[in-house]
């Protein structure tokens, strides 16, 4: 994989040589207005869509996902947004305004926001709780504190965009039975007694396989570097966590018989104008399609991904600084209908990239078998006592 990105990376580099002689000119923006269109991100009057040496819109760069966005849409808790954009717990005394949780806006007033914004820009000055206690040395009260990659607040209330609800789809029958299947070391709502005895008792994520999609798209928190490499035919999406990259060809390919399939399914991309657009099939089953990870999610990872999954996704620059992404989740196996989660993605190449490593060695699966084994062989020898 590594080496398919390396010859990316160098296509690039001779691409650019060949074409510095030619001579184009680009269209420049009429300008666009900040609406609930556009996320309230203003593409300014006069700016001209950057482009790779062979034409393509220029999609390059890191682009981490800085946001802290639950999933889905809930009733905001008095006190407004808490560390990562989860909501912070309401004084006693202090009761949250009255709520639909079937009808909550896509959006935030631009009071709400703006107040959000002053407290954000407040903790960067200050710190958070973790960023202080590590700043002391206080390291262990620093990974109590939630040590997380920094986040600013967004206008909108959640990912899911559609169902205009901003909820999850309900599972189809087969889904459900798929769902009760499914082990985790995270526990699902009012699950009891977990059991761990063999390594296919937990995760794809507790393993360190893979996240799989679409939750490798989605925020969490920490880790949540996206590199975009380019070159003609080909974009790359690098993942920083469990460092997995998605090779996208746009060059016109279709993709392998079904019988092929992987957790991260076979990308095809197309350009629409300056949108790339990637669609994903022939994924393989196994990895849940949410994670605790990302705020607002499910409890337990048990949300099923069956090999009829398709995801198609649009990036699309709007100015030098953003792209709008865009995910549309279909899968007739296990949902009833299709949802569609879309948010910014702001250019960071300062960002930090840190090496997500699972090493040789690490215990914490063969620990939590050894420990459940022991507590069982305890609870029978107690039991047998006692009679």
């Amino acid at each position: 994989m590594s080496s398919i990105i390396h010859a990316a990376k160098s296509l690039l580099i001779l691409t650019g040589a060949a074409a510095v002689f030619v001579v184009t000119v680009r269209a420049q923006s009429p300008g666009v207005a900040p609406s609930e269109a556009n996320h309230f991100i203003e593409t300014p009057k006069g700016w001209v869509h950057p482009r790779t040496a062979w034409g393509d819109p220029d999609l390059t760069g890191i682009w981490p996902i800085a946001h802290g966005l639950n999933l889905v849409r809930s009733c905001p808790r008095a006190g407004g947004p808490g560390r990562g954009g989860a909501p912070a717990p309401a004084p006693a005394a202090t009761a949250a305004p009255p709520c639909d949780p079937n009808n909550i806006p896509l959006f935030k007033s631009e009071a709400v926001y703006t107040a959000e914004v002053e407290r954000a820009l407040g903790i960067r000055k200050t710190g958070d709780n973790a960023t202080q206690a590590l700043a002391k040395g206080d390291f262990g009260a620093a990974l109590q504190g939630g040590v997380t990659d920094p986040t600013f607040p967004e206008r909108q209330t959640s990912m899911i965009v559609d169902p205009p609800n901003g909820k999850l789809p309900e599972l189809t029958p087969e889904g459900k039975r798929r769902s009760a299947l499914m082990k985790s070391s995270w526990a699902a709502a009012g699950e009891t007694g977990q059991i761990w005895d063999k390594p296919e008792d937990f995760d794809s994520w507790d393993r360190c396989i893979t996240r799989g999609m679409p939750s490798s798209m989605m925020p969490y928190r920490y880790n949540n570097g996206i590199e975009i490499f380019q070159a003609p035919g080909m974009v790359v999406l690098s993942l920083e966590m469990i460092h997995e990259d998605r090779i996208v060809y746009t060059d016109g390919r279709q993709p392998l018989k079904p019988v092929f399939k992987a957790y991260m399914g076979e990308p095809r991309g197309r350009w629409e104008g300056n949108t790339l657009v990637v669609t994903t099939t022939n994924y393989k089953e196994g990895p849940s399609g949410t994670n605790i990870g990302v705020f607002g999610s499910p409890a337990g990872n048990r949300f099923p991904v069956s090999d009829q999954m398709t995801t198609t996704e649009r990036f699309t620059r709007l100015n030098d600084t953003t792209i709008l992404y865009e995910m549309k989740i279909e899968d007739p196996v296990v949902m009833v209908q299709p949802y569609t989660i879309r948010y910014p993605l702001r250019l960071n190449n300062s960002y930090e990239w840190w090496e997500y490593n699972c090493h040789e060695g690490n215990r914490t699966i063969r620990d939590y078998i050894t420990s459940s084994r022991k507590e069982r062989a305890n609870a029978q020898s107690e039991s047998g006592q006692s009679k």
